[in-house]
């Protein structure tokens, strides 16, 4: 009885020391495993925000050289380009570091001025212009000047001699900015802003399409 006692006693011991050896090399082999884990995904997002970062500062770059279409360096007033540390969203994301703002009175923000890259010292967006004063419609009859239109406008006049309107109009020149694409026929909202130059005092501030329909539209008189 002793006897088996002993060689059941011992094959416990094997059996049980055996499976102790295979949970510890199962152990080291998972611990290794999930360290090259680990250190291959963090390796990769390294990567990979790097990358995104790279992509962004030449994306940021590309843009600076596109807005150079004079032959002094263009930029807006107050904005730094040679940032070391560059701005992030909470996305990871570089922000292109752009100035703009809102003219009020009701008008939207169109997407060209945040989005876009050109660099306009007279765009009451992206520049230093205030709109302040009237606010005129009219349709666009020239776009032959650079980032400037001629806008008519139809209005009545009132004679009072013989108690009467009579049709007139004027042709008055707006800037217009590079946010906006205009063609001739389109209807345009400009506002009054300090003198742009010798015969420009307005300003682009929307645009209504013109319609493509043919034959004999609805005017104004």
């Amino acid at each position: 009885f002793v006897f088996y006692f002993f060689i059941c006693f011992c094959f416990f011991l094997f059996f049980f020391f055996s499976l102790c050896v295979l949970c510890f090399f199962l152990f080291c082999f998972f611990f290794v495993f999930f360290l090259f884990f680990f250190f291959f995904f963090f390796l990769f997002c390294t990567l990979e925000n790097d990358f995104k970062s790279r992509s962004q500062f030449l994306f940021i770059k590309m843009s600076a050289v596109e807005a150079q279409t004079e032959r002094a360096f263009q930029k807006q007033a107050g904005v730094f380009l040679n940032a070391k540390t560059k701005r992030t969203s909470k996305s990871g994301k570089t922000k292109v570091v752009r100035y703009f703002k809102s003219v009020g009175l009701g008008f939207r923000l169109p997407k060209e001025a945040v989005s876009g890259t050109y660099v306009d010292k007279k765009c009451p967006f992206t520049g230093g212009v205030s709109v302040r004063g009237r606010v005129l419609k009219g349709e666009v009859t020239s776009t032959k000047m650079k980032r400037t239109v001629t806008v008519r406008r139809d209005y009545l006049h009132f004679i009072s001699k013989y108690d009467r309107f009579e049709k007139r109009h004027s042709k008055i020149s707006a800037h217009v900015s590079p946010a906006f694409q205009v063609k001739e026929g389109d209807y345009v909202t400009i506002g009054e802003c300090r003198p742009l130059a010798k015969t420009v005092s307005f300003n682009v501030l929307e645009i209504t399409r013109a319609s493509n329909k043919t034959g004999k539209l609805f005017k104004a008189f």
